[in-house]
């Protein structure tokens, strides 16, 4: 909450004081200053009295009456000065006129109103003083020229109108400014929230997509190899009594594997540590630089982890050595390239080469031991490439490896290719294998 909107907030709400009163202090006031005003006109109700030859007990009488008019002044400011100026020829009634004008020019009322009732004050002024002061200087009680009849007159007129009603309007202008000032600044406090409440959804959405794209290089980091060590190890079960030698070769591989996989995991989960001991940065730093480095983790070699290399993530160069890891474990895999072969920026090769990785692992995983295509095309302002794997055998050394599958495979590649403005689309083929085909824009 800022400073205007609390105070606007501890401010007594409209109806706590009595009666039409927001605040018992104003009721004090208003009384206090009708009291005042009776008493003055009460006592200038004796003069008047004696000159209409009425009772002194009446004058007084209408003098408090009128007098105490001036307690309305909030409610009905036109009234009391319709009533100070209708006692004005009874010469009372000063401090209700000046008090009724300076509320009248504070009030919401329109500027005409305000303007016709301030002028009938002022003209109702102006004649009583003429009167007056004429009547003095005829009966010899002011020794004043009577040039000085229409100048006192004038004078004093202006200066039982003009301050009030200068004043009231100054006090009008000034509250109706305060009174958008702080309506500014309460839509300014919404619109604040609001967008912090906003920033706080973009914050969040972005942590869901930095952890989509961590889980995505997660799996495409863990899930090949680990899915080759799975394949070796069946393998490895197979041979192990008739072919010692190649036993050996394969459980060397399944170690290189497993100790590549893990120093990649334990680097991800260093990097998440180290953001949340710090802290200092947001969820979403730590997220990026894991993501970051599964990135990195992903495209090292399976012999030279260490490589700087590595750190800029995999690309098609790294292609002959992907599929040689398949062939490896014992899939039948070739690879054709179409076009000349190129340089392309460092988000299409990883995503290209991400694709042709997971479609390798979900043969390894879906088709163990089927003959697979793996095609490459370099076009002038895009690049295509299509896995394509025929029927598995319904015999398989491998087959026995049950794999398991998160489902997440084909979502994570077509979620890379439509991210780069991309078409994947993949399924199964009518010769009963399947089919994974990804168009990406070189630029």
């Amino acid at each position: 909450m800022t400073t205007t909107g609390e105070a606007h907030t501890e401010a007594p709400p409209p109806g706590a004081g009595p009666w039409w009163w927001g605040r018992v202090r104003s009721a004090v006031l208003d009384v206090s200053l009708a009291v005042v005003s009776a008493l003055e006109c009460g006592g200038e109700g004796v003069r008047f009295a004696r000159d209409a030859g009425i009772p002194e007990a009446a004058g007084v009488v209408f003098g408090v009456l009128a007098g105490s008019v001036l307690v309305l002044r909030r409610r009905w400011p036109i009234a009391v000065v319709l009533v100070s100026i209708a006692v004005m020829p009874a010469q009372m009634g000063f401090l209700m006129g000046i008090v009724g004008l300076y509320t009248l020019a504070a009030s919401e009322l329109p500027r005409r109103i305000i303007a016709s009732l301030a002028g009938m004050s002022f003209v109702g002024m102006l004649i009583v003083t003429f009167v007056w002061v004429r009547q003095g200087v005829a009966s010899g009680d002011l020794t004043f020229g009577d040039w000085v009849v229409p100048l006192a007159s004038l004078t004093t007129a202006l200066g039982v109108t003009a301050p009030p009603l200068l004043l009231g309007l100054y006090v009008g202008a000034r509250r109706r400014l305060m009174e958008s000032l702080r309506e500014r600044a309460d839509s300014l406090e919404r619109e604040l929230q609001l967008l912090a409440e906003r920033a706080e959804e973009r914050a969040e959405w972005a942590r869901g997509e930095e952890r989509t794209r961590i889980a995505r290089e997660m799996h495409d980091v863990v899930a090949h190899r680990v899915s080759l060590m799975v394949v070796h190890a069946a393998a490895l079960q197979a041979v192990a009594r008739k072919d010692p030698e190649k036993a050996v070769r394969n459980a060397a591989l399944v170690g290189d594997m497993g100790r590549q996989a893990l120093t990649e995991l334990r680097e991800m989960l260093g990097v998440l540590r180290s953001g949340s001991a710090e802290k200092v940065q947001r969820a979403v730093v730590p997220l990026a630089a894991v993501g970051a480095a599964a990135a990195a983790a992903a495209g090292r070699e399976m012999g030279g982890g260490g490589d700087e290399g590595g750190a800029e993530g995999p690309c098609l160069s790294e292609l002959d050595e992907l599929i040689g890891q398949s062939a490896a474990a014992g899939m039948a895999v070739d690879l054709s390239v179409e076009g000349e072969w190129r340089s392309y920026a460092p988000e299409v090769e990883q995503t290209a080469y991400r694709v042709v990785q997971e479609a390798l692992t979900n043969v390894h995983k879906h088709a163990a031991g089927a003959k697979t295509h793996v095609r490459l095309a370099h076009r002038v302002s895009e690049i295509a490439m299509q896995v394509e794997n025929e029927p598995p055998p319904e015999v398989s050394s491998a087959g026995s490896a049950r794999l398991p599958s998160g489902g997440n495979g084909l979502v994570g590649m077509k979620e890379r290719v439509v991210g780069l403005g991309g078409v994947f689309v993949s399924g199964p083929t009518d010769a009963g294998g399947f089919r994974v085909s990804a168009v990406i824009p070189a630029a």
